[in-house]
């Protein structure tokens, strides 16, 4: 932890509150007992000058154990424009999914692994398989298990480099952000992950996956692979390029949007101890609030309020997912 908030710069109850709407608390104490004293801060957010912060993520392959050989992927070639149901019942493919898919369970309507969620899916899709280059095969396909909750799952696999990715897209129910991607592989064993530290190829795929099933950009991220935790996928693409976002003013605020959904994020998981299928109220806590003022406060008056904010939000955002003492990817 980077220092302590002092009780006199606590945020007081007239402050105009954080700059993004979030669940509030879902159950309040009987009137019979008195309120609990909300929690000492413990962070004091830490802003180093932008010629000192740390370098940017960069894709490193060898964060993945396992690849999957070349050989034993090859005869996903053949299935090219087949629908996606053919090639996910097929027999081969059996190996491609238990060393894709993580064991873990999550919430996806209750409590459930991550294989069944991702069957409910693509078992009966009749999405056509695509194979890009030669190389990158995605499968697709949508859950009716749960229609209110709008399941949508990928596979994503680089036969070259023998890599395997999945997502699922849906609107939890549980008390959590919504609505929610979550990445998947059983390849990866870390404790912070951003997108660029995903191949670029699977970013390429991931953007235009989305943008077929109309999901926003900007959207809650997860990702859960080979250790059993559910850690944020932090957004660090640049809304700017004319693959991601829109061009002009709009991008930045795009920018800074996804560093708070990031920080918002980042705050759930760590109230829900990073569990991978917690069902629990996002509760706003007294160190998002005064985090939350700390920052308005620091970038009022700047030459560039918004850059500001998102330098300062994505500080915070580091400081709650990647303690100095924990392990970080292999560069």
């Amino acid at each position: 932890m980077s220092g302590r908030l002092l009780a006199q710069d606590a945020p007081d109850t007239g402050s105009a509150g954080p700059l993004v709407t979030r669940p509030q608390t879902s159950k309040q104490p009987p009137a019979s007992e008195p309120a609990a004293e909300p929690a000492p801060v413990e962070r004091m957010p830490a802003v180093p000058a932008p010629e000192v912060l740390a370098p940017a993520p960069v894709y490193d392959k060898s964060i993945f154990q396992g690849p999957l050989p070349a050989g034993e992927l090859s005869f996903l070639k053949t299935f090219d424009g087949v629908r996606t149901k053919d090639l996910y019942r097929d027999k081969q493919f059996k190996a491609v999914k238990k060393a894709a898919l993580p064991k873990w369970e999550f919430h996806f309507g209750h409590d459930m692994s991550v294989t069944a969620a991702m069957d409910a899916a693509l078992t009966d899709s009749n999405e056509a398989v695509q194979v890009r280059d030669g190389r990158y095969v995605m499968l697709s396909g949508r859950s009716d298990l749960f229609p209110g909750l709008q399941g949508k799952g990928f596979l994503w696999i680089d036969m070259q480099d023998g890599l395997l990715l999945g997502g699922f897209y849906f609107h939890p129910t549980n008390g959590e952000p919504t609505p929610s991607m979550t990445v998947f592989s059983n390849q990866l064993l870390v404790d912070a992950l951003s997108m660029a530290e995903l191949p670029p190829e699977f970013f390429t795929d991931f953007i235009q996956w989305t943008s077929d099933e109309r999901i926003s950009p900007v959207t809650t991220r997860y990702f859960i692979g080979g250790l059993d935790k559910r850690i944020l996928l932090e957004h660090d693409e640049d809304f700017c390029s004319a693959a991601v976002g829109p061009m002009g003013s709009d991008c930045l605020q795009m920018t800074a949007d996804a560093a708070d959904v990031d920080m918002n994020t980042a705050y759930y998981l760590e109230q829900v101890h990073y569990a991978t299928n917690a069902t629990a109220w996002m509760i706003v806590g007294s160190d998002e609030t005064a985090f939350i003022r700390f920052r308005d406060n620091r970038c009022r008056g700047v030459v560039d309020p918004l850059g500001c904010r998102i330098r300062v939000t994505r500080e915070q955002v580091h400081t709650i997912t990647r303690p100095v003492s924990a392990p970080r990817p292999r560069r």
